[in-house]
C-alpha cells in the first residue's frame, strides 16, 4: 500500500514528493473505463471471484484501499487502514489491549479519547495514566515502568504542547511498549511520527487531509505487518468500516493538502504573531511563535505550524461564549482543519467530558479559545477578532 517508487538517472529508487503523491497514489480501479479520477463504488457487496478479491464492504472496498495507498505514501508507511472516524481509528487500536493492561498517555488528551477510556475500556480492565511529556521529571518517573501502550498527541488539543516524540519513542520501547501518535493537529504534510520512531500514526482524516468539512475518517498507519493484521481484524469484526464515499471525499481533499497546510500555516503564524505582539495579549500560543515553550522541538520535528492558534482571554466562560458568537468569519463549531476558520470553546465543547478540575489541572480554563485558522484573507480574519473582542486593529 506504499508510494510508487521511481528510478533516477543514477538507477537508485525515489520516491515522489508529498505534494506528487497526494496526486498519484490511491488511483487504482480506472483501467476499464480510462477515468483519471477512480469513480465511489457505492455497493455493499460484490459478487464472488472478482480480480480484487471483495466480498463485502465492510471487509473491503477500492475506494478504501485508493485511500489507504495514499495515507501509506504521506504518512511514509507501509501500511495504512482507514476507518468510520478519528474516534474508530482510537476504538480500533484499543480494542487489541487486554484486560489488566496500562496505558501510559501525555495528561493533555483528546476529550473523546479521554472518554473512550475512562468510561468504555475501563469497564474492560485497561487503565491509563496520565503524565505531562513537557516536564523533565516525568522521563525518571517513567524508566523501566511496564506498560502495554504509550500514548502521546503532539500538537496537543487544545494547548499545543509540544512533545519530543523520538525521545518519547525511546523511552516507550526501553519500557517494552510501542508509541502511538495522534497526528492529526500536525497532519500528515507537516510531521511524520514513524520517522521519529513511533510505531503506530494515527489521525482523524476528517480534519486537515480531507480539509473541506464534509466527510468522517480515521486512519492508523504504521511499518509493522501484525499490526496492519490488526486493524483490518478490527475495521471488519468491530464494523468501524468507512463510507466509499468519504473515502473518496479524503482521497479528494488529500489531493490539495500540502498548499492548503502552507496556507493554514501562514495564516496561523500571522494571527499569532498578531494577537502578541500588536494587540498584546499575554497568552498565545502557537508552536512556531519563539515565545512557545516548545519552540524549539517545533521546529526541529515539524515543518510548519500548523493552522491552530489557542489563547486564554482571560474572561469568565459566560463573556468569552458571547464574544465567540460575534465573530463573522471564525463559525463556532466542533472539528478543524477545513479551508473555514472555526472557533471553539474547549471547556464547554471539545472537553467538556473531562472533569473540571482535571480540565483546569492541564490548562483548559474557562477563557481558554481554540481558533482553526483557514485559508480566507489573513487580514479579515484579524479584523473579525478585534471587532468580536473589542480591540482596536
Amino acid at each position: 500500500m506504499g508510494q510508487k517508487k521511481h528510478h533516477s538517472q543514477s538507477g537508485t529508487e525515489e520516491k515522489p514528493g508529498f505534494d506528487t503523491a497526494a496526486i498519484h497514489t490511491g488511483l487504482e480501479y480506472r483501467d476499464e473505463t480510462g477515468s483519471v479520477i477512480p469513480p465511489v463504488y457505492m455497493t455493499s457487496t460484490f459478487a464472488y471471484g472478482n480480480p480484487g478479491g471483495f466480498d463485502y464492504t465492510r471487509s473491503g472496498n477500492p475506494n478504501f484501499r485508493n485511500l489507504q495507498s495514499t495515507m501509506a505514501a504521506l504518512e511514509n508507511a507501509r501500511f495504512a487502514t482507514v476507518f468510520a472516524s478519528g474516534v474508530s481509528a482510537i476504538t480500533a487500536v484499543v480494542s487489541t489491549l487486554s484486560s489488566g493492561d496500562v496505558v501510559i498517555a501525555e495528561e493533555n488528551i483528546y476529550g473523546c479519547t479521554f472518554r473512550l477510556f475512562d468510561r468504555v475500556f475501563a469497564k474492560f480492565g485497561v487503565r491509563i495514566e496520565y503524565f505531562d511529556f513537557s516536564n523533565g521529571e516525568t522521563w525518571d518517573r517513567l524508566k523501566g515502568r511496564e506498560a502495554a501502550l504509550f500514548w502521546i498527541e503532539s500538537p496537543t488539543n487544545p494547548n499545543l504542547k509540544v512533545i519530543d516524540i523520538h525521545r518519547v519513542a525511546s523511552l516507550a520501547h526501553d519500557c517494552g511498549a510501542p508509541l502511538l501518535v495522534d497526528n492529526t493537529f500536525a497532519s500528515s504534510f507537516l510531521q511524520k511520527p514513524l520517522d521519529l520512531g513511533a510505531d503506530l500514526s494515527l489521525l482523524s482524516t476528517t480534519k486537515y487531509t480531507n480539509g473541506h468539512s464534509d466527510a468522517l475518517g480515521g486512519v492508523v498507519c504504521s511499518n509493522d505487518e501484525s499490526w496492519q493484521e490488526k486493524m483490518i481484524f478490527a475495521q471488519k469484526a468491530l464494523g468501524l468500516q468507512p463510507s466509499p464515499m468519504d473515502c473518496w471525499l479524503i482521497s479528494r481533499g488529500a489531493r490539495t493538502e500540502a498548499i492548503r497546510m502552507e496556507r493554514h500555516c501562514a495564516n496561523a503564524l500571522q494571527l499569532a504573531g498578531y494577537l502578541e505582539s500588536e494587540i498584546g495579549l499575554p497568552s498565545v500560543r502557537y508552536p512556531f511563535l519563539p515565545s512557545h515553550p516548545q519552540h524549539e522541538i517545533a521546529v526541529r520535528q515539524m515543518k510548519g505550524g500548523s493552522g491552530i492558534v489557542t489563547v486564554d482571554f482571560g474572561m469568565d466562560a459566560e463573556e468569552t461564549r458571547k464574544r465567540l458568537m460575534d465573530l463573522q468569519y471564525f463559525t463556532l463549531a466542533e472539528s478543524l482543519g477545513g479551508i473555514e476558520s472555526l472557533v471553539c470553546h474547549p471547556a464547554t465543547m471539545t472537553h467538556a467530558s473531562i472533569p473540571r478540575d482535571r480540565r483546569l489541572a492541564v490548562g483548559i480554563t474557562d477563557s481558554l479559545v481554540r481558533f482553526s485558522v483557514g485559508i480566507e484573507c489573513i487580514g479579515d480574519l484579524k479584523n473579525d477578532i478585534c471587532r468580536a473582542f473589542g480591540f482596536r486593529s
